[in-house]
C-alpha cells in the first residue's frame, strides 16, 4: 500500500507530516501472565484472561502483509506466551501453511527454563516452525516473580542451540549480574524499580503509569502543556493487538484505534484519521492536558506532579474508563487493571 491510501494523508499538505504506515505488529497472545511487573505496559498478572485465536492472528499477520508487503514483521507477546505453548505452535504452524514467513520473534520472562530438556525440545521446535529470534525479559521488575536460574538456564541452551544472534536478552546486564527482589525491604525494592528505570526508561502506560510513575514523577501538568502526541501517533512504525483483536498505536496501551475482528488491518490503517475520534483528537492537538481540558467536568484532580506525558495520560484514561466515557476508544478493561 501507498501512503496515499490513508484519507488523512489525501487531506494534508504535501510538506506536512504524513500517517506511516505499520510494518510490524505485536500479537498480545494472552493479558494472563505469571508476574504482576510494576512496569507493565498492559497490566497483565494471573488474574488476567484472554488467549488470542488462531484466526484473529492469520488475519491480523496477512493484513500486515498488505499494508507493508515484504517488510512485515510479526512479533508474539503477551503477558506469557509460553503459558499457551501449544497455542504459539497452532499460530506458527498455520502461518507456515499459508507461507506468511517467519515469526520475526516471541517474547519470554523465561519461568519455563527449569528442566533442560523441555527447553532443548521447545526451542528446537520454534526453530522448526520459523522463528527468527527468541526475546528474554530479564530485569529486576520480572526477577521479583521469576526466579532467576531459570532464565539463565533458558539463555544459555538457547543460545547453544540457535546461536547468540538469535537470542536478545533484554537486559543482558541483569542476566549477569542479577538484582535480589525477592525476601527483601519495600524500600529496598521501590529503590531497585527507580535504578531500572534511570538506566531503561519505559512508557509509563497500564500498570506502569500507577505506583512505578509515581515513585519518579517530577514534572507538573504545567510542563506538558505544550507537548503533543501528532508524532506518536503519525510516526509509528506498527501496533499491538490484544487477544480479542483490539488494536493499540505503537505501545500505547489502553486506547482503541479499531479491531482486527471487525475490520481489517489494512482497513483500520486505510481509514485512520486523528480527527475523527475525539479522544484521540485531543491527544493528537494538544497531548494529555488537550484531554483534560476537553474533559473538564469530570473534576479530574491533578497531582503535584507525573513522571512524563505518558503518566498524564493514563492517569486521566483511567477516570474517563470508570465513568464509562468512551469505551469504543478508552478499553479494553484488561488494560485499566479490570
Amino acid at each position: 500500500m501507498e501512503l496515499s491510501d490513508n484519507i488523512y494523508n489525501r487531506q494534508v499538505n504535501p510538506d506536512q507530516p504524513k500517517f506511516k504506515l505499520w510494518r510490524y505488529a505485536g500479537l498480545l497472545l494472552t493479558y494472563k501472565c505469571n508476574c504482576s511487573c510494576e512496569f507493565c505496559y498492559y497490566n497483565c498478572s494471573p488474574h488476567q484472561n484472554g488467549l488470542m485465536s488462531v484466526d484473529t492472528a492469520m488475519g491480523a499477520w496477512q493484513s500486515l502483509k498488505a499494508l507493508a508487503g515484504d517488510n512485515a514483521k510479526i512479533h508474539i507477546t503477551g503477558g506469557e506466551p509460553f503459558l499457551y505453548w501449544q497455542r504459539i505452535q497452532d499460530i506458527l504452524q498455520a502461518a507456515k501453511k499459508e507461507k506468511l514467513g517467519q515469526v520475526d520473534l516471541i517474547e519470554t520472562n523465561g519461568f519455563w527454563g527449569k528442566d533442560q530438556k523441555l527447553i532443548k525440545s521447545w526451542i528446537r521446535k520454534l526453530d522448526e516452525l520459523g522463528m527468527r529470534r527468541l526475546k528474554i525479559s530479564c530485569d529486576p521488575f520480572h526477577q521479583e516473580y521469576v526466579d532467576i536460574e531459570p532464565v539463565q538456564r533458558l539463555a544459555s541452551l538457547a543460545q547453544q542451540i540457535l546461536g547468540p544472534e538469535r537470542v536478545l536478552i533484554r537486559w543482558q546486564e541483569y542476566l549477569l549480574n542479577p538484582v535480589k527482589m525477592k525476601d527483601i525491604e519495600n524500600d529496598k525494592r521501590q529503590g531497585n524499580y527507580v535504578s531500572a528505570v534511570s538506566k531503561y526508561p519505559c512508557r509509563f502506560t497500564g500498570r506502569a503509569g500507577g505506583r512505578l510513575a509515581e515513585l519518579v514523577a517530577s514534572e507538573p501538568v504545567e510542563s506538558f502543556a505544550s507537548v503533543n502526541c501528532k508524532s506518536a501517533f503519525l510516526g509509528a512504525k506498527g501496533v499491538h493487538i490484544d487477544p480479542y483483536g483490539n488494536v493499540f498505536s505503537g505501545t500505547c496501551s489502553g486506547i482503541i484505534l479499531g479491531n482486527v475482528s471487525k475490520t481489517a488491518l489494512n482497513d483500520i490503517w486505510r481509514r485512520f484519521h486523528p480527527l475523527d475520534n475525539k479522544i484521540i483528537k485531543a491527544l493528537f492537538k494538544r497531548g494529555p492536558v488537550g484531554l483534560l481540558e476537553s474533559h473538564k467536568k469530570l473534576d479530574y484532580t491533578q497531582t503535584k506532579a507525573y513522571a512524563n506525558k505518558c503518566h498524564l495520560c493514563t492517569s486521566i484514561r483511567r477516570l474517563l474508563f470508570d465513568r464509562n466515557i468512551d469505551k469504543a476508544t478508552i478499553g479494553p478493561p484488561e488494560c485499566y487493571g479490570l
